[in-house]
């Protein structure tokens, strides 16, 4: 079965951890990408999240350039933007049929996982879909024990 991850990064947390579950599971790899990037400044950028998740707003995203139909798995990674997935993750997820697809889940996080597993159920209907896998970080600083990530990637089929 081919597997492929798609990711969306901004600090580049869920970048590292995207790139060292596609080598563990021989498996393609995609960054989703803004048409337009977001602000460096963190505190400018947590007002215009904080706002974006709470409106519902989805960014215009560049186009993928693998066709996710022709994969049976496939790895979803996101950061926690105020209990959620990043806006950029809610319009990729938004623009694509996921009606058969065995879908993984993992998001990185600073404080908590919030309501991101109801919202990737929300989000991923017709999807075979697993619960979230929450990956702990301070800062740059990985908290999750890899143990515990090795131990769900074994899950991944």
């Amino acid at each position: 079965m081919k597997k492929l991850v798609i990711y969306y990064s901004f600090s580049g947390n869920t970048r590292n951890i995207a790139k060292q579950i596609a080598r563990a599971l021989k498996a393609s790899i995609a960054e989703i990408h803004t048409v337009k990037a977001y602000p460096d400044d963190y505190d400018v950028l947590l007002g215009l999240g904080k706002r974006e998740v709470e409106s519902g707003y989805m960014p215009q995203i560049v186009p993928l350039t693998v066709d996710i139909s022709k994969y049976d798995t496939i790895i979803i990674g996101t950061p926690i933007w105020w209990s959620s997935f990043a806006p950029a993750m809610k319009k990729f997820l938004a623009s694509n049929s996921w009606k058969g697809k065995k879908v993984y889940t993992f998001a990185t996080y600073t404080e908590t996982i919030g309501h991101v597993g109801s919202d990737f159920k929300k989000a991923l209907r017709g999807a075979s879909l697993e619960a979230p896998f929450g990956i702990k970080y301070d800062e740059k600083k990985l908290v999750t024990p890899i143990p515990e990530i090795r131990a769900w990637l074994s899950k991944i089929q």
